[in-house]
């Protein structure tokens, strides 16, 4: 059909470049969290104060946020090879990918975090406070578990978003199913290759977008 034939398709090689694809995924989602995560909180007390001195720090780091979330991917990790190698010892294949997903992708998981935490009740805040939690009990034991299904949420939009990043590093050797599809889909003509990673990323971002909506309906209060 259509001239395609899957039966000289190299399963083993399809394996493991999902397999690659699935390490660049976690590891990038992981560092990604951990870092955006405070960021956004920093950004959303920060906008808050009405202290001239944390005002300016808001304004750099919505500036810097707002560049690294512009600039397109296929560009970021190129212009990051040097940090890439400073950091990781190598600019290609798996290990050499997550730096640059992570800094494309932390600023932005940091903005729908702000998003995220902007959308809580004041009163609720207020009434933590007026009871004499500090601010950090407010953000801990308040703030984050009110916030948490839109929190949730933009981490699905994230992980699904850094899917597509990772086939995007297949244009310069990133390695996994978007290298599998370059090399073999489009240098080599392949069509069943490129098929078969289509459907590989449509299926992966199908289960983590159920997995992190039945999360979300979990934990939204009713």
């Amino acid at each position: 059909m259509w001239g395609l034939d899957f039966s000289t398709l190299d399963w083993n090689e399809i394996g493991v470049a999902s397999l690659d694809t699935l390490k660049m995924l976690v590891s990038s989602a992981i560092f990604t969290f951990i870092l955006g995560l405070p960021l956004g909180v920093v950004l959303y007390q920060s906008s808050r104060s009405s202290s001239g001195w944390v005002r300016v720090v808001y304004n750099i780091l919505s500036v810097i946020v707002n560049i690294l979330r512009s600039v397109p991917f296929i560009i970021l990790i190129v212009a990051l090879i040097p940090f890439t190698v400073s950091v990781v010892g190598v600019s290609y294949g798996v290990l050499g990918t997550i730096p640059p997903l992570v800094i494309g992708a932390a600023p932005f998981f940091a903005r729908l975090v702000e998003t995220s935490l902007r959308e809580v009740d004041r009163g609720v805040l207020e009434a933590a406070q007026s009871m004499g939690a500090s601010t950090w009990q407010v953000i801990l034991k308040v703030l984050l578990p009110e916030a948490r299904p839109g929190l949730l949420a933009g981490l699905t939009i994230t992980v699904v978003t850094l899917v597509s990043y990772t086939a995007m590093s297949g244009m310069v050797g990133g390695g996994g199913l978007g290298d599998l599809a370059i090399r073999y889909g489009y240098y080599r003509y392949q069509k069943e290759v490129m098929i078969i990673s289509v459907l590989a990323m449509i299926i992966l971002v199908q289960l983590l977008q159920m997995a992190g909506d039945r999360l979300v309906k979990h934990f939204t209060r009713k």
